[in-house]
């Protein structure tokens, strides 16, 4: 009975089905390069963690930490849009994002918003983007 009922799920609903890696992606994801899932993957586990950061630095640091995130992930769509100089641009613009993202991450840890494991984690994931990034800049340079 619950093999029918995950068929049924599956046949109707496949977004709604687990990658391999346990993550939920957006549809379509996997026509994307590999930065795009990475990128929305360090967006999907910030967010949460963000909303236990005190209340007091809510509408400062974590609104930058966020920001930057954001605009990363916007400004790498808009990158993949364009050939050339544009995507040279946007590319180097997406870096600062990144840096920003870092230079935020460390103050949270600091601060203790985020404990070693977070720290940790946000770090290898920052890491991979970054390593893409910058795979990316070479190839469009």
């Amino acid at each position: 009975m619950q093999s029918a009922r995950t068929s049924i799920r599956a046949q109707f609903y496949p977004s709604l089905l687990r990658q391999p890696s346990g993550q939920r992606h957006p549809p379509g994801a996997g026509r994307l390069p590999p930065i795009f899932t990475r990128t929305f993957d360090f967006l999907d586990w910030l967010v949460p963690q963000t909303t236990h950061f005190p209340r007091f630095y809510r509408h400062t640091v974590t609104r930058r930490l966020l920001d930057a995130a954001l605009d990363l992930q916007e400004a790498l769509l808009m990158a993949n849009t364009y050939r050339g100089h544009k995507r040279v641009e946007l590319l180097t613009e997406a870096d600062g994002y990144l840096s920003k993202i870092r230079v935020y991450l460390r103050l949270a840890h600091r601060r203790q918003w985020l404990n070693p494991g977070q720290y940790q984690h946000a770090g290898q994931m920052v890491a991979e983007v970054g390593k893409l990034l910058g795979g990316w800049q070479s190839v469009a340079a």
